[in-house]
């Protein structure tokens, strides 16, 4: 039984490896850096003069709480896919011979892709910059704005660390993921009001966590005109109070099932 101390100390190695680890393969380099550019500048010129938007707010400003959601959700499946292909690898069973904790495997690697997802943000903040985005609330409410979305990417992280350990496979996990998150992120107001959906879709885009955690970044971020319409769902007018609902809803279901199906592997 390892102390807490232990099991801190063997995650913050697990973290430092899989960060080094990411120095070593440019494909992971790549898209924490070019493909968040790619998105930013595509979507900010491809759709930014079709799209009708209140008074008081340009698209560049609409479109990045937006683009940061979907980023750090797609950021998050690196975790499931990192996972197994280590199990593919047999590097979990080097970790399995090792006295360390063992849940700091899933520590270390669900703390690495945060500090990925961080990353990613911070080119996608600076590439917003010189294409119009700008922050319009205080210092407090855009930490505030990038905390919320990493929070949410992690509790995601430990969701993916779940189908990472149970699929053992990173092309299955990355085709899966992607089936599953994509209409989320697009069934949202990511990219479009919500008043352009059918009506179907507008009520499950106002409920979509996804919907929530770009709306609480756009109001911190100050990227919604005040003379903006009130949203008519509870979730869109208490945003942040849904996404760290629902961020914590997933923590608390997936640590323990990730921890449990990871000891169950290694056995």
């Amino acid at each position: 039984m390892t102390t807490l101390a232990e099991t801190v100390s063997d995650s913050i190695v697990i973290t430092r490896r899989n960060l080094i680890k990411v120095k070593r393969v440019p494909d992971l380099i790549v898209a924490a850096t070019l493909s968040p550019i790619m998105f930013v500048v595509l979507f900010r010129y491809v759709f930014g003069g079709a799209i009708n938007l209140p008074d008081g707010i340009t698209y560049a400003e609409f479109l990045l709480p937006g683009i940061f959601a979907q980023t750090v959700i797609f950021g998050s499946t690196i975790t499931g896919a990192s996972l197994a292909d280590d199990m593919q690898k047999g590097l979990i069973d080097r970790f399995r011979s090792l006295p360390m904790s063992r849940s700091a495997v899933l520590i270390g690697r669900t703390v690495a892709d945060l500090g990925l997802n961080a990353f990613s943000i911070m080119v996608m903040a600076l590439t917003g910059l010189v294409v119009g985005w700008r922050i319009n609330s205080s210092i407090a409410g855009a930490i505030g704005g990038f905390l919320i979305l990493l929070v949410f990417a992690y509790a995601i992280s430990w969701l993916m660390a779940l189908v990472g350990l149970l699929v053992r496979t990173p092309e299955v996990v990355n085709n899966a993921s992607f089936i599953v998150i994509f209409p989320l992120t697009f069934i949202a107001n990511t990219f479009v009001p919500l008043e352009s959906f059918p009506t179907a879709l507008r009520r499950f885009a106002e409920w979509n966590p996804v919907s929530t955690v770009t709306q609480a970044s756009r109001e911190l971020f100050g990227n919604i005109p005040a003379s903006a319409p009130e949203p008519a769902a509870w979730s869109l007018q208490n945003p942040v109070l849904y996404t760290l609902l629902w961020a914590a809803a997933i923590l608390a279901v997936f640590i323990p099932l990730s921890v449990r199906a990871y000891l169950r592997s290694t056995r």
